[in-house]
């Protein structure tokens, strides 16, 4: 991913969440956007907060936006905070031998592939995908995790990341 995070792709994240849970019975919603609306969610969204907190001495931030967006009706507890800690997968537990230090293991494959084609892909007509390809870099970018992801489940692996 380039950082920092790009604004509008960010209000478009929150937008298509919110939407999801908006609009889909919850039996037709993605199980790990169903684990993320849980209470007992172990994605607190403390990892992102923190990343917007910090400013490198080369004035690189992780996110334009200071603030997370708040979702609202069934996700009013969750922020765009708890989406990107989902989105940053887990540790990985073998980086020293990897050098890789996060992970999404084989067995969450699916539930991340699920949950990213209907964010990404599902009922996106070609104006707005053009849009969000011309105002900034990390559509394609999460599009790519997306198919690292498809061919992971295809090849009954994880997908190591950094």
């Amino acid at each position: 991913m380039n950082y920092p995070i790009e604004a509008q792709f960010e209000k478009f994240l929150a937008d298509r969440v919110q939407l999801i849970l908006d609009t889909l019975d919850v039996d037709d919603q993605p199980r790990l956007l169903r684990i993320l609306v849980d209470k007992e969610s172990p994605f607190d969204g403390e990892g992102a907060k923190e990343l917007r907190r910090i400013t490198t001495p080369e004035g690189l931030r992780f996110f334009e936006l200071r603030l997370p967006i708040q979702l609202t009706r069934e996700g009013v507890h969750l922020t765009t905070d708890h989406v990107f800690d989902l989105l940053a997968g887990f540790m990985s537990e073998d980086s020293p031998k990897t050098t890789y230090t996060r992970e999404f293991p084989f067995a969450a494959t699916a539930d991340y592939y699920d949950f990213l084609d209907h964010v990404l892909r599902n009922d996106m007509s070609a104006s707005e995908i053009a849009r969000l390809n011309s105002r900034g870099k990390n559509y394609r970018q999460f599009l790519r995790l997306l198919s690292a992801l498809e061919r992971a489940e295809a090849l009954n692996t994880r997908v190591l990341v950094d």
